[in-house]
């Protein structure tokens, strides 16, 4: 009898903070002669380092518009071009939640790194995300309007595995789930 191979599993979701002379110099590396214009509101190590990412700085300008640096080391990079992200860029502007980049990258035979990040509107108090179908909601690192989520996922010892889809959920003051991006992709905020 062949034993099955296991189902993709999260094992870490802890994150650290960086400290804020490397924040500087992530901003400085991702931006450029733009850094001076943002201030970092979220800044954390993931639980895994892959290749070329072991962290993410996400930063707001007094325009209120955010920025997302992955960083390796003191080195900052961006998915996007140019580097901020346009809060309503996505779908128009007054959804609950909207995304910046995300992405799983491997990390070593069988583990990959979960990474992404996005911003939600006053409304929401508490951002969770879930993986696959695998009904556990590991919580999001929130601050200045953004959210954050990195995780360590087995996927198993086949390379060609690829992790679970994270999924984002958000939460109302009373505990009520507002948005479930597994069944809602962008629903509006249509909250008086």
């Amino acid at each position: 009898m062949t034993a099955s191979p296991a189902a993709p599993a999260v094992t870490s979701t802890a994150t650290t903070p960086i400290d804020a002379g490397a924040v500087a110099r992530i901003l400085g590396s991702c931006l450029g002669s733009e850094a001076s214009k943002y201030h970092a509101v979220i800044a954390v190590r993931t639980p895994v380092a892959a290749t070329d990412t072991d962290g993410v700085v996400i930063a707001v300008d007094s325009a209120g518009q955010y920025v997302q640096c992955e960083s390796k080391g003191d080195k900052g990079t961006s998915m996007s071009v140019p580097a901020t992200f346009i809060n309503d860029r996505l779908w128009g502007a007054g959804h609950l939640i909207e995304f910046f980049d995300s992405f799983s990258t491997p990390t070593g035979a069988g583990q990959h790194l979960s990474l992404g990040a996005g911003h939600y509107t006053p409304g929401v108090a508490k951002v969770t995300i879930s993986y696959g179908d695998d009904p556990t909601q590991y919580p999001a690192v929130m601050a200045g309007g953004a959210f954050a989520y990195a995780a360590a996922v087995t996927t198993g010892p086949d390379r060609t595995s690829f992790p679970p889809a994270p999924y984002v959920h958000a939460y109302d003051a009373n505990g009520k789930e507002i948005y479930n991006q597994k069944t809602q992709p962008n629903v509006k905020n249509t909250r008086k």
